[in-house]
């Protein structure tokens, strides 16, 4: 087999109390939420009643349709990509173009893209970048996978070589620094994402992975502070939630698959648990029932 680009995932730090190696804030990171206009009220609504209304700011939110009431929330940062509604490769790919050029555009330090079904912990997101500088090559997240992906780079003139490389599942969320993002412009910028990925036929985090550790030689660094509901969630246990980046929700082999939290409200209540996580996180929000010992 090939050997691999970038080799295997660095590690992130050891331990989580190492001294800062940049001073950020909240304001220093570009949240892109991916969306789609069905998903609106099932799903968005959500994000919008808890993690996100802490972080209007930073949180943009890329979805497919016009929808006057998001509008009203969120202003411009509800950015209609006039990408398909489909869940193809095109129009995931499509989406993912139009965040890069946004944070481009932005100024701002960190890329980090999530999806309509993750909760986002800003105070945890900013710690673990807090570790790296925002100048250097980074990306950060967690695979889905035990092993590289292997694809198929179709070179032109019918000729194609084997590939292999990580990438960070777009499901748990992943990060790039701005010194990263930069150099992936001749691939990631305007027409150019659609287009490589196309050349190796693979969805968006996918594609991402291929520009930043196949093309660039930019290893992945793994954080398993970063959730999908591609794993198992039971396994985040209460007294670890606050330090998590991310969660999710969703099925598991069949199974509802959501954090084990006997929280604020029962699940008939808060399915994907996000509210409990919310008022765990912030007993102190309007709507979370007073705080009773758990």
């Amino acid at each position: 087999s090939l050997p691999l680009r970038g080799g295997t995932p660095n590690a992130s730090p050891a331990a989580a109390d190492e001294p800062p190696a940049e001073d950020i804030g909240a304001d220093d990171v570009f949240i892109a939420v991916k969306t789609t206009k069905k998903f609106h009220r099932s799903r968005l609504d959500l994000l919008l009643e808890t993690w996100i209304s802490r972080n209007t700011r930073q949180t943009y939110i890329f979805t497919d349709g016009e929808d006057e009431e998001l509008k009203k929330k969120v202003g411009s940062h509800a950015i209609n990509t006039n990408c398909s509604a489909a869940h193809s490769r095109q129009a995931l790919s499509c989406k993912m173009a139009v965040e890069y050029d946004k944070f481009i555009e932005s100024g701002k330090k960190w890329f980090c893209h999530v999806d309509d079904d993750n909760y986002v912990n800003v105070n945890a997101l900013v710690k673990l970048l807090s570790h790296y500088p925002h100048t250097q090559d980074m990306y950060i997240g967690k695979p889905s996978l035990d092993r590289p992906i292997e694809a198929t780079e179709r070179l032109g003139d019918n000729k194609m070589r084997p590939v292999h490389f990580w990438f960070a599942t777009g499901g748990a969320g992943f990060c790039v620094s701005r010194g990263l993002a930069l150099k992936m412009s001749p691939w990631a910028s305007g027409g150019h994402f659609m287009n490589t990925a196309e050349k190796i036929r693979l969805p968006d985090d996918c594609t991402i992975g291929y520009i930043i550790e196949s093309v660039l030689g930019v290893p992945l660094t793994r954080s398993n502070l970063f959730h999908s509901h591609l794993e198992n969630l039971q396994q985040v246990s209460r007294t670890e939630i606050h330090k998590q980046v991310t969660l999710s929700y969703g099925m598991f082999e069949n199974k509802r698959n959501i954090i084990n939290l006997k929280g604020a409200f029962p699940v008939e209540e808060d399915p994907s648990r996000f509210k409990s996580v919310h008022c765990l996180l912030y007993p102190d929000t309007p709507w979370c029932p007073p705080q009773v010992a758990l």
